[in-house]
């Protein structure tokens, strides 16, 4: 038997080996020596399985290769490993046994025998087959590629200095769109891009379909000197990729208009990749040189109803400039597997978002009018944030890492969310108000927005910056206390000053017993009903609580999103039941209401007196309607 001193010798010398077979190497600053080639064959639309063949120049020894985990634009670890499937490592013909690192389930490790210098790798992705798990990439007629979730890279080496030579095989007769450039002719159903490097590649995804549109956004942009845009439509059905003229011209005025704010184009090129689908997985997720827009499948062929969802392309364009050109230090990563800082969400996400209401408006995509009460419609819900009492703006820019969930949490209204969007929408809207009036009117935050994302005109590659960069800006534009502003806003636990840049664009947050044709449309496109200023609730299109804000009439009666309204004052549930309900219990008449929560059934007694209450503005007498003078196109 060996002693406790020989045991423990050989134990220590397992896991030096042990430690030594997971060791991930050091990042580097030399290019990987070679160019890895990828082909991808996404035609199995019926399982939705993207089938992937890898191959890549190695050296004999150990490799360590990872699987993107955190993605540019998600600002939180999304990769998809977990449906990685198949996979197998190869050399000469001869099978080559992997292992997963046991601390990053995203890192494999494989021993390269002599000899060997060149490495095989195959898997298949399994993309969901129900929407109910997640989003669909792949449906009969439409299908997304994101190259993060079909490759493997070599650790040690940014993701800069990795060149990739990436093909793609599409279902028969389908075509795509793509920021990516082909290399020559297209045989058959198989596409050949131009090698690029990892960085460029991910940022670079594909909309392929059966039904697809191309339309050219600036007709006159190559003769002008500037980088096209195009606009790329796939569709479950081939009359909703159609555009008419009026709409094609407001696209192309959301071109011009972006041109006037941030100056100058910093991409070589442009691609809007645009699904209209019931089947496809929606999605607005911006890159460098296009961008990912998942919308209602009558986005062109019923326009007026598919306003609420048409703000959608002027944010994720305006993201070209901000937080792909100008990018946050600490959201830029050497690889995708380095975590990623979102200190800075409330520029990146909340100016843009900003910019994309701004945008819309002064492009025709959106009227002044629907813009004003999308602005209601979040100074509202903004205003219920009981939760900004134990939680500040800056911190929910850890949202994303906090929770994958971020836009479903069950108690928003105390938890907080994503409100470093719609907060510092109007944290920005306070700020452009400020520089006019300080200004007496001769500058505005159009022109913080030329100088800081319009910079260095004609360079594409990021520019990063800080917070006091930010600062150092609007200084320059115009001198204030800008960093006691902005950390005011950003560290305040109460409301105060919420409403000030629009107080200051001359309208205020008024209250009405019914909801104007704009918020009616709202509900009918997100199939839900809205009863969150009264009651607290809202209800999706089964009578299952969707919304039950902490604090209201509904939180005290006991009631959360566990539960589904079967009857109201013992009536079967209509939304108009109870809207008459709440009307009538101004005057004192019960609000009752029948619920069913797993196996449980129970009636519960909802105290309000306030009636109905749906969001606008009004004009505030006496004061300039900057908010129109902001909403105009620029000349």
């Amino acid at each position: 038997m060996p002693s406790l001193r020989v045991l423990a010798a050989a134990i220590s010398i397992a896991a030096t080996h042990h430690l030594a077979a997971q060791t991930l190497p050091p990042l580097g600053t030399a290019p990987y020596f070679g160019v890895i080639n990828l082909d991808v064959d996404a035609t199995d639309t019926d399982h939705k399985v993207f089938r992937v063949r890898q191959s890549l120049p190695v050296k004999p020894g150990p490799l360590a290769l990872y699987y993107p985990q955190w993605v540019p634009g998600a600002h939180s670890p999304t990769g998809s490993v977990g449906q990685v499937a198949g996979l197998r490592f190869s050399a000469q013909g001869k099978p080559l046994e992997w292992k997963r690192n046991t601390v990053d389930m995203h890192a494999f490790h494989v021993e390269v025998p002599a000899g060997v210098s060149t490495l095989d790798i195959e898997f298949q992705f399994l993309g969901l087959v129900n929407s109910n798990a997640g989003r669909v990439e792949m449906t009969p007629h439409i299908l997304g590629v994101e190259w993060n979730e079909v490759l493997l890279y070599p650790a040690g080496h940014t993701a800069s200095q990795i060149g990739v030579h990436a093909s793609l095989t599409l279902p028969k007769g389908w075509n795509y769109g793509t920021a990516l450039r082909p290399e020559g002719e297209r045989r058959g159903d198989k596409v050949e891009f131009q090698t690029v490097d990892l960085e460029t590649l991910v940022d670079s995804p594909v909309f392929a379909g059966r039904n697809f549109q191309r339309y050219d956004l600036d007709p006159d942009a190559v003769k002008a000197g500037r980088s096209p845009v195009f606009l790329n439509v796939v569709s479950d059905e081939a009359r909703q990729a159609k555009a008419s003229d009026e709409q094609l011209a407001a696209h192309r005025a959301l071109v011009t208009q972006a041109d006037r704010v941030f100056a100058s184009r910093h991409f070589a090129h442009y691609d809007f990749l645009l699904a209209t689908s019931d089947e496809f997985g929606e999605i607005g997720l911006e890159h460098h040189q296009s961008s990912e827009n998942g919308v209602k499948p009558y986005y062109f062929t019923d326009w007026a109803k598919s306003s609420p969802g048409r703000g959608l392309l002027p944010h994720e364009y305006a993201h070209s400039w901000n937080g792909k050109f100008r990018r946050p230090a600490d959201l830029s990563t050497p690889h995708f597997n380095v975590p990623m800082q979102d200190s800075l969400l409330w520029v990146y996400e909340g100016q843009t978002q900003y910019w994309g209401v701004v945008l819309a408006a002064r492009s025709g995509m959106i009227s002044p009018a629907d813009t004003r009460e999308d602005l209601a419609n979040a100074a509202a819900a903004l205003e219920a944030r009981v939760g900004r009492s134990w939680r500040n703006l800056q911190d929910t820019t850890n949202e994303p890492i906090v929770s994958q969930h971020r836009w479903t949490r069950d108690w928003r209204n105390w938890q907080r969310s994503a409100d470093y969007y719609d907060e510092s929408m109007l944290v920005w809207l306070e700020a452009d108000m400020l520089i006019r009036d300080r200004s007496q009117y001769t500058r505005s935050l159009d022109d913080f927005a030329r100088a800081f994302f319009g910079a260095e005109p004609k360079r594409v590659k990021p520019l990063v910056y800080t917070f006091d960069d930010l600062v150092t800006e609007l200084n320059r534009v115009q001198p204030n206390d800008w960093a006691g502003f902005l950390r005011q806003r950003l560290d305040r636990h109460d409301g105060e000053g919420l409403l000030a840049g629009l107080t200051a664009a001359g309208w205020k947050l008024a209250w009405s017993e019914k909801p104007t044709d704009r918020y009616k449309l709202r509900q009918e496109a997100y199939d839900f009903t809205d009863f969150v200023y009264s009651i607290g609730i809202t209800l999706d299109k089964d009578a299952k609580l969707t919304t039950v804000n902490w604090g209201s009439p509904a939180f005290n009666a006991g009631l959360s999103t566990a539960a589904t309204l079967l009857a109201v004052n013992g009536v079967a549930y209509k939304a108009e039941k109870l809207e008459e309900a709440i009307t009538a219990a101004k005057d004192g008449a019960p609000i009752e209401l029948l619920v069913k929560e797993a196996d449980r059934y129970r009636t519960v007694k909802v105290e309000w007196r306030g009636g109905l209450r749906y969001p606008k503005l009004e004009r505030i007498e006496g004061k300039a309607d900057r908010l129109s003078v902001l909403l105009t196109p620029l000349k």
